[in-house]
């Protein structure tokens, strides 16, 4: 892969692209000092409204305020309908693998995928074997991170299919500049993402247990310790149902039930913002104070519907997205419209030795982390952290993937320094219910370090809002 940089908004020639073209007239117009102003206002109201995150390993409680940039991120419309059409056919596939590994595997049958990579991965839920969850559909919310590379190719560079969090962020970021720059979206056809609440509701309600006409649905949190409880809280408040707690639900005559001043009330489906190991401490973790005892029992009889279903996790563990454009071809007889990052499995021994020769151009990935965690960017890793990493894959092939460095495209910034280019991402949000929908857009994050290439809000990134121009 060549690595040069994409620019959203400047073509190669320094030109304007013509979606950026009247946000760019628009910005050459603004004083500094008013952008300084609007971005203070921002971080203000921020605070004020609590849209902050807790980072695990910091000085207890320590809350943080996710920077959020003012120039926004454009998307065309002809360019967002093929992204859309990539979306829809990768998310179908990934349920209907979930659905075969957990009856028939019929991949695995046929030699697609090897037996280890997914009754061996950490996880696969063996308590999920021949469950029927309404519809075949496992992940009911998926969060698919998308990057732009040389040439404006998209790439994808991960599914997020357990708790895929963020959302709460591409609502706000669009609240925002509504009430930071109203005069732009008169004269910008922007598509809009506030019904996203609604959608989700709709989409959770569509795949509540057989026979219940008018579900209840709940939104099961850890509690105001996790990092994301503010997005919970939210989409709670949002979307008109209430906010849950472990101990606010028990089972009962193979019903979930909720506490309530009323007496009992039952509950049909849980869309759960906690981990599988938590969710039922009778069959999980023995220690866990955040589920419900019996709650995989009442499931398994199909008088409850957890979203996203129990076992997910094996399908955006990153030893198995090399394997995800095979999925593709074998389940829709489809060529993937949308790329996988070239990836190089260390379980092979050629493909290890492959990233052991070429450690300072890659990235080296371990298959169960997330939040940009557990990994070496090798051309900005020194000899000692090269040398390291290099023992460790000779260790535990098993446990990494690497993938070549790419060079992400960039979005005018507004930094302290004035407006220079950040490196992007982008994560669209894809409900799968009785039909598969999305809000045009999603979560754009950006590396604000000059140079850096990680762009999650855990290690310094920060939020843009995302226009999709409408038709």
């Amino acid at each position: 892969m060549s690595h040069a940089t994409f620019n959203e908004m400047y073509a190669a020639d320094g030109g304007v692209r013509s979606h950026y073209r009247e946000f760019e007239s628009w910005l050459s117009r603004q004083s500094d000092d008013l952008m300084r102003l609007k971005r203070a206002e921002a971080d203000l109201v921020f605070r004020r409204v609590g849209i902050t995150f807790a980072v695990y390993g910091e000085s207890a409680g320590t809350e943080r305020l996710i920077p959020f940039d003012v120039i926004p991120r454009i998307i065309p419309a002809d360019e967002w309908r093929r992204l859309e059409a990539g979306l829809r056919q990768r998310v179908k596939t990934l349920n209907l693998f979930l659905h075969d590994i957990y009856h028939e595997a019929e991949i695995v049958r046929a030699g697609r995928i090897p037996a280890e990579a997914v009754f061996g991965n950490a996880q696969y839920r063996p308590q999920m074997k021949g469950i029927d969850v309404p519809g075949g559909i496992y992940a009911h919310v998926a969060g698919i991170d998308i990057v732009r590379a040389d040439g404006g190719d998209y790439f994808v560079l991960e599914d997020n299919l357990r708790v895929p969090s963020g959302v709460s962020y591409m609502l706000e970021d669009r609240r925002m500049m509504m009430r930071l720059f109203p005069d732009l979206f008169a004269c910008n056809r922007v598509a809009p993402v506030e019904h996203y609440p609604d959608l989700l509701l709709e989409n959770l309600r569509s795949v509540a247990p057989l026979g219940v006409d008018d579900p209840t649905v709940v939104l099961q949190t850890p509690g105001m310790y996790n990092s994301a409880y503010f997005e919970h809280a939210f989409l709670a408040q949002q979307m008109g149902i209430e906010l849950v707690e472990g101990q606010d639900l028990f089972v009962q005559d193979n019903g979930v039930y909720m506490r309530t001043t009323r007496g009992p009330k039952r509950v049909d489906v849980i869309y759960r913002r906690i981990d599988d190991d938590f969710l039922d401490p009778k069959v999980f973790r023995k220690d866990s104070a955040l589920g419900v005892s019996g709650l995989l029992d009442v499931y398994r009889a199909g008088r409850v519907t957890l979203a996203n279903a129990i076992g997910t996790g094996v399908a955006d563990d990153k030893s198995i997205y090399p394997f995800v454009p095979d999925m593709i071809a074998f389940y829709l007889g489809e060529k993937p419209l949308l790329a996988n990052v070239p990836t190089y499995k260390c379980r092979n021994r050629e493909e290890l030795e492959f990233t052991l020769e070429h450690l300072p151009q890659l990235v080296v990935k371990e298959v169960h982390n997330a939040g940009g965690y557990g990994m070496l960017i090798g051309p900005s890793a020194t000899r000692e952290e090269l040398d390291d990493f290099g023992r460790r894959l000779r260790g535990n092939p098993n446990n990494y993937i690497a993938q070549p460095t790419l060079a992400l495209s960039t979005c005018p910034t507004y930094v302290d320094s004035g407006v220079a280019p950040r490196h992007i991402d982008l994560r669209p949000f894809v409900l799968s219910g009785g039909e598969v929908t999305m809000v045009p857009g999603g979560l754009t994050r950006v590396a604000l370090r000059e140079g850096s290439l990680v762009v999650n809000s855990s290690q310094g990134g920060g939020t843009k809002d995302t226009w999709v121009l409408g038709r």
